[in-house]
Formats: structure tokens, sequence, C-alpha cells
């Protein structure tokens, strides 16, 4: 094994905002400095571009629709409004992502309650409003209609789904009502038990990212509003959730490279390039690798737009589109996307704190921020940060290292994988995380030690201005 590093560089895609704002550096040092490290920054005109281009694709095929957002994938407040305002509606999963979008003024049939727990206080203020509901099993149902019946009215529902088939193999799936009894809880359990409910249509959502389990679902939804149809009850909307794929990266080349150098690493046939030779979900026995790194795929040539269009292209058996089925039901088709909507749609800037070898040798660059400020259910965040020292000058000579936080554990690291800097990090140096609004900034972020949550800033280009959310 050669003892000298090789780098593995993963090149992010950059939006044409991101690389003017870091040539601002006066702007994001004194945001920095007045709200401390780390902060976010959101760019709402990059996320309204990514909801007008799904809205174009199902213009294209003339369907009836809607493009909810996925509100769990990024907290800011300023991304509902944005949505209002583009006529997009907001996916709710909790009572504040509700109640945050009632009082914004998102009309209630622009917005879906779809939380995966449902408690008293969350669904009164689903049905005083008429939000409709996305229902998940027979209890959550008793507990919304004893609520309709105590606010003596209706209130609209969505079927959950799930259970589907796929190459003769039943989908598993820990929500929604298998699709095999699903016939039989539309048509006789919800009118004889639950008269207040006004079914609206279906709804799933898929683990994973695979646009043929998508096809074959919706396909599966679309036979049962049939067999729904020939006993009178009409199927209004099938709503087919979220997971449509982004690109992260500029290279299909550096993609598959990190890859096959991340297996000879932890085989211990190269230097490592993760710390201690992370596996990244992989699990390593009698010196043979099982399993696929547990890591979001950061490069896809078939992303967003696109990827949608794939599933209203797939045929059925006959080899009618999906979209030719779904145009002459003429049923309502909603999507629910989270980190789609937000691709390119916001950075996050962290401060140097300090440098220092650990134990082995390895170079250490300390943040003023935590892991959980920059975190996914992905293994590893896997895009090169953008090194901006604080001042000109520094003398260009490559360094490699990793970028630890502020959390009191041998495992705090920002990422898992060595990182190369183009000169040695100071204290003061910025570090800049890239197209990391959806899902990143917030989904796990906790405030353990009683650190500050970071603060959320909005870019208002026009002005080279940054805003609080």
């Amino acid at each position: 094994m050669s003892t000298a590093y090789k780098h593995t560089p993963l090149t992010p895609i950059i939006a044409s905002w991101v690389n003017e704002i870091i040539r601002n550096k006066q702007l994001i040092q004194g945001a920095i400095e007045q709200h401390h490290s780390p902060i976010n920054i959101h760019h709402l005109r990059s996320f309204e571009e990514n909801i007008t281009a799904f809205k174009a694709v199902f213009k294209k095929y003339e369907l009836k629709h809607q493009v909810f957002f996925a509100r769990k994938a990024n907290k800011a407040i300023s991304f509902v409004k944005s949505a209002k305002e583009t006529g997009a509606g907001v996916d709710t999963a909790s009572f504040r992502e509700l109640d945050q979008a009632l009082k914004e003024g998102v009309p209630p049939h622009h917005i879906v309650l779809t939380a995966a727990v449902k408690n008293d206080r969350l669904i009164a203020l689903a049905v005083k409003n008429q939000i409709p509901i996305t229902v998940d099993n027979i209890d959550e149902c008793n507990l919304i209609h004893e609520i309709c019946e105590e606010l003596d009215t209706q209130t609209p529902i969505l079927v959950r789904v799930s259970g589907f088939d796929f190459i003769g193999h039943k989908m598993s799936s820990r929500f929604g009502f298998d699709i095999d009894l699903a016939k039989e809880l539309i048509s006789q359990t919800l009118p004889s038990r639950y008269p207040r409910f006004n079914y609206l249509g279906l709804h799933f959502h898929l683990n994973g990212y695979s646009i043929p389990q998508r096809g074959e679902a919706l396909l599966q939804c679309i036979a049962l509003s049939d067999l729904l149809r020939a006993q009178r009850i009409e199927t209004q909307i099938i709503d087919i959730g979220g997971g449509y794929l982004i690109n992260y990266l500029s290279s299909r080349q550096e993609w598959d490279s990190f890859l096959a150098e991340l297996k000879s690493s932890v085989l211990y046939q190269r230097t490592p390039i993760t710390y201690d030779r992370d596996p990244l979900g992989m699990t390593i026995l009698d010196g043979r690798i099982y399993g696929e790194p547990a890591v979001y795929p950061y490069y896809n040539e078939v992303n967003k737009a696109r990827f949608l269009e794939e599933i209203l292209i797939y045929k059925n058996r006959d080899g009618i589109p999906i979209h030719e089925l779904i145009h002459d039901r003429e049923i309502e088709l909603r999507i629910e996307p989270g980190r789609s909507t937000l691709d390119q749609a916001g950075i996050t800037v962290a401060k140097v704190a300090f440098r220092k070898p650990d134990t082995n040798g390895e170079l250490l660059i300390g943040l003023e921020m935590n892991r959980t400020q920059l975190r996914s259910s992905s293994a590893d965040f896997l895009l090169d940060p953008i090194h901006l020292p604080a001042t000109e000058g520094s003398e260009e000579e490559e360094y490699y290292g990793y970028l630890v936080g502020a959390y009191c554990l041998e495992q705090e690291f920002i990422l898992k994988r060595k990182i190369k800097f183009n000169a040695f990090p100071q204290i003061g140096d910025l570090i800049v995380f890239v197209n990391t609004a959806g899902y990143m900034m917030h989904f796990y972020e906790s405030e353990a030690h009683l650190f500050e949550l970071a603060k959320n800033l909005v870019y208002n280009q026009d002005l080279q201005q940054l805003i609080e959310d």
C-alpha cells in the first residue's frame, strides 16, 4: 500500500448567487459577527424556480396538479411565504408547521396534514380549518372522527396506502393501509364507521428513489380508483409524495472515483479518505465489504423535474403512459417535494476556531458549529466546502484535514471525509457548505450544551443584503 495520500475531490455544483455572495466577504463576516457562527443563508428565487420547473412538467401533459412544499425539509418561514406567493401548497407534519402556514395566510386547500403522529390538538386545528388530513391507521381515524363529532363538522381526508407489489414482492412500509385492503376500507369502513369523513383520494410516499417503484405504485392507485369508481366513489386526488432526486455534484467521474476509493480505503488498500477509515455505513468482516455506503446518491443525471417526468411517462402493461391514464380520469396529481424544491436554495457558513493535530498527526480544523447543524440521514455530506480566508494574501499550499465541531464527543465530526485546503486555515476564516437548505440545516439540529440554534437569514440579491427570516 502506498503511503502517499491521494485526494478524492467531490466538486459541488455552485449556483451563481453563491459565487456572488462569497465574493462579498464583508457581508458574510458582518452577519457572523452579528449573529455568531454558524449562520444559514437562504435564497428564495432558487426555491421558486424549482417549484416552477415541477409545475411546467404537469402543464406539459395538461394535468390537474398541485405542488406541496414539504416543510419538514427546512424550518425557515420564508419558504412558506414564498410557496404561498407562487401558488404552491405546504405539506405540514406538526402543529407548529400547520399553525404557521395558516397564520401566513396559506389557503386551507393549499395545505395538507401528513404528520406521522397526530394528537388531538393538531387534528382539531386541521378540522377547524378544513385542512385535508392524510389518514394512516384506524386509531387515528377514530380520533379524527371523535373530534369531528365534537365540532359537529365533516373533514376532508386522503387515505395513505402502502404495500404495493413490485416485481412480485410486496414493498414493506410502516406507514399507511395495505393497498390490498384499501378498497374495503374506503368503500365500506369509512361510510359505515366514519360518516363525517369526506374522501378526497389516495396518498403514498415511498422510501428510496426508484422511478419504477413509483410508477408501479401509481398504477396500482389508478387501478384502485377505477374499482372505487365502479362503486360510485370518486378519487379526486392522488398524492405521490416526495423523494425526487437532486444532483449535488459536477462530475460523475469524481463520484464514481470516491466510491471506489472509499472501498479501497476501508480495506487498507490505500491511505484513509475518511476519519479512522469510517466505512460510512458499510460492514467490513474478514476483509470483505458487505453492503453499500449509507449515503444519499449525490450525483444524479435524472433529477428534480426530469425525475417527475420519468414517472409520468412510465407505461402500464398495455403501453399507456401514466400521464394519459391520469388525464383521462381527470384526477388531480399532487407531489410533496422537500429537498428538490430547496436545491441551491441555501448555504451554511461557519467560523474557524482552532487548528490542531490529533494523536495520529491528522490535521483537525475546529469550527464554531456542531454536527447536528449539517446533518441528515446520509452518513456524510459528500460535497467539498469552500474555504474563505479572513485576510487576503494567504500563501497557497495544499493541506488536508478534517472539520470537527463543538460537541464534547469523540465522533463530533462535521464531515467524516478528509478535505483539501489550498491554504492553511487561519482562526477567523470561514468555511462555506453549499446546497444545505434541504434537510441538512434543520432536520437533526439540536441545542445540546445549550448552544443556540443557527440564525436563519435570507439573501436579497437585488439589495445585496441579508435579512432575518
